[in-house]
């Protein structure tokens, strides 16, 4: 018997009343913020994400699925969607058409990773993108955004947090202080946390290994080297959000997976879902389109893992779907005679 591939999984009809649901309310508020829905292919060119997340991020080093296709080009199933969005605003020459462009998608995404609760190797995503505006008012209503989708879905075990990656100079200068701090205390790190050292030193403070936690607790902190534009700019977020009533926690060690980030990054995260508890995040990132060969153009935006906020408002029970109902239903009590309909 073939079954299917490990770590896929397929959407029965018992469920898809719950994935319906989901998408509707998406579409009605993407709607409502007048974001307009995009469609990209779901393999691109694997430079697309070597260039766009990072060479040695564990996405593009350890997750993707790639291969040749028959003219020997290097094709990857998508990881992520912001590179594909990104670049069809540059191929399609969006920014020529209008200068700021809201968009969202709804689709699968393939990570070849270890599968479990609420991570699939296809899994599905939804997630917005803002081009065109260096504004922090719009960090702030991308947060607003997602916390919306999350809140109507009735989710209430939710944290914001933020933080604030500066310009990619002050993270540079950052980083070497960050490689003082640890130098002496590199052979006490993990393997992973060892490797990170010398590839991706700022994904240190994303371990969950206690050995290295308790060596990061100490550790300085990006957001106490801040530049002024960068400190300014994440204010306006913070008041905003206030403003707004969305509570929110600042979080100094949040640093995210990737590497197109600048200034303001978020995540949302669930006590109702285990360890793997983001179920959203995102940010600013005003140097990806120039990096993949459009011109320089300021961008924010999220994403969100659909199976695993599906898993949050299943252990939540706060779905409330209406009842399958059948208005008509027509059964031919004799063969021999021809069913007849009356209005």
């Amino acid at each position: 018997m073939i079954k299917a591939i490990t770590g896929t999984k397929d959407i029965l009809p018992v469920d898809i009343s719950k994935w319906h649901y989901l998408e509707k309310l998406l579409r009605e508020t993407f709607q409502f913020f007048n974001y307009k829905e995009i469609r990209t292919p779901i393999f691109e060119e694997t430079a697309l994400f070597a260039r766009g997340i990072g060479e040695e991020t564990d996405i593009v080093s350890k997750e993707m699925y790639t291969f040749k296709d028959r003219s020997e080009t290097s094709i990857t199933l998508r990881p992520e969607n912001t590179a594909g969005v990104v670049r069809s605003f540059i191929e399609q020459s969006l920014g020529a058409q209008q200068s700021l462009n809201k968009l969202y998608y709804i689709g699968p995404m393939f990570r070849q990773e270890r599968p479990q609760a609420g991570r699939l190797r296809q899994f599905h995503q939804f997630g917005a993108e803002v081009l065109g505006s260096t504004s922090p008012l719009l960090d702030a209503e991308m947060i607003q955004v997602a916390y919306h989708i999350l809140k109507n879905l009735g989710l209430k075990n939710l944290v914001v947090k933020i933080n604030s990656l500066g310009i990619p100079e002050v993270r540079e200068n950052y980083k070497n202080i960050l490689r003082d701090y640890l130098k002496d205390k590199k052979d006490n790190l993990s393997e992973e946390s060892r490797k990170r050292f010398e590839t991706n030193i700022l994904r240190i403070f994303d371990s969950k290994i206690e050995v290295d936690q308790t060596i990061m607790k100490n550790a300085p902190l990006l957001i106490d080297y801040l530049d002024e534009e960068s400190k300014n700019d994440f204010e306006v977020v913070k008041n905003y959000l206030a403003k707004v009533g969305i509570p929110f926690e600042v979080d100094p060690a949040l640093v995210r997976g990737l590497d197109y980030y600048t200034k303001t990054t978020f995540e949302i995260v669930s006590g109702s879902v285990g360890a793997q508890s983001a179920l959203c995040g995102g940010g600013r990132y005003d140097l990806l389109v120039e990096e993949l060969g459009g011109k320089a153009t300021p961008g924010v935006g999220f994403a969100a893992g659909m199976e695993r906020i599906l898993l949050a408002c299943e252990n939540e029970k706060s779905l409330n779907l209406p009842q399958d109902s059948i208005d008509v239903y027509l059964i031919r009590v004799d063969s021999k005679e021809p069913l007849k309909c009356e209005s």
